[in-house]
């Protein structure tokens, strides 16, 4: 039976099963060759462990001191390399920022700026609310906060937006309907302190915070690692428009709202599922759009397939035309909006 493959890392993220034989070698002198390509492969790719001369079936350790030396120097020169691509890159564009030098003074100010790293985008948004006066509107997909690094993330955005609280600036944030039971979104709302509120649609936009209507961070890339900072007035214009729009029909979080009632059996989140059934959407995206995992589309699938008597997948998209029920969720919401509009206006 074939050994599953070994996680891939890096010297410096040395892997339980390397660091237990590597230290057992150091004990013992020497391991088995079979042990250490089985186990940790990696040891030999790093030099910590090399073949005996003298006999091929045994592994003998490399000398922490050497090797700390050896990867040290190698990191040196990596540095080195980095330093001298620095100081070409230096040589390359100031002469060119020379030219527009001149015409710095004058520019407008940039209205898009791309931000690259978690770190970096996380001090931007900080500098950007540390100036709020008024609110700051947000579009939260999901929440995700796990492990000590998330733990970490969570309170240093507490803390952000009980300042903004206390210097009477107003949030608002959209959710999906599955994030009204989270226990960090619960407990978010617990602890704040001020002019907070929160309401859920099925599906929102992708992450979305606007600062006092004058600057907006979106995201950038699918990971995480890459924002745009916006400070174009058009785009910040659509955006709260947009925002105002998701917000006037959405249901309020707190106080807890009573469940809408179903329609014919079939639940508003399964109305929802129906939505995108129809527009031949998997069930991966069905559950990625309305922030739930597969199983769980797949079990509203399944119920909707009964209430409506589908016996296939295809029959159950005929099935959800001939039904109605979207044609009642179309006219339900534009009613929402109408009279929750008029009271904002």
């Amino acid at each position: 039976m074939n050994a599953p493959p070994h996680p891939h890392h890096g010297v410096e993220d040395l892997c339980a099963a390397g660091l237990r034989l590597y230290e057992q070698a150091l004990r013992d002198g020497r391991v088995k060759t079979d042990d250490a390509e089985t186990a940790a492969p990696c040891l030999l790719s790093f030099g910590l462990l090399h073949p005996v001369v003298d006999d091929l079936a045994q592994l003998e350790p490399a000398s922490p001191a050497l090797a700390l030396h050896r990867l040290l120097r190698s990191s040196g020169v990596r540095i080195a390399e980095e330093r001298r691509r620095e100081e070409r890159l230096a040589s390359l564009f100031e002469p060119l920022m020379r030219i527009t030098g001149a015409r710095t003074a004058t520019a407008e100010p940039v209205s898009l700026r791309l931000l690259s790293g978690t770190e970096r985008i996380n001090e931007a948004i900080t500098e950007a609310t540390s100036e709020a006066a008024s609110e700051v509107l947000c579009v939260q997909p999901h929440v995700h906060y796990s492990g000590q690094r998330g733990e970490t993330a969570h309170a240093v955005a507490m803390a952000r937006d009980q300042a903004l609280l206390d210097r009477d600036c107003r949030i608002r944030t959209l959710y999906q309907h599955t994030q009204r039971h989270q226990p960090l979104v619960l407990a978010r709302y617990e602890q704040l302190r001020g002019d907070v509120q929160a309401r859920t649609l099925d599906e929102v936009t992708d992450r979305l915070i606007v600062i006092d209507g004058s600057v907006a961070f979106i995201p950038a890339g699918e990971d995480g690692r890459l924002a745009l900072e916006v400070r174009h007035p058009a785009l910040l214009t659509y955006f709260t428009t947009t925002f105002d729009r998701l917000w006037r029909l959405a249901t309020p979080m707190y106080p807890q709202a009573v469940q809408r009632p179903s329609r014919g059996g079939v639940t508003p989140r399964q109305q929802a599922i129906a939505a995108l059934l129809v527009e031949g959407h998997t069930d991966a995206v069905i559950a990625d759009r309305l922030g739930m995992n597969v199983r769980t589309a797949r079990v509203h699938i399944a119920k909707l397939a009964t209430t409506l008597g589908s016996e296939s997948r295809a029959q159950l998209g005929y099935l959800i035309g001939q039904s109605g029920i979207l044609d009642q969720e179309r006219r339900r919401a534009p009613e929402q909006g109408q009279g929750l509009g008029q009271g904002l206006g």
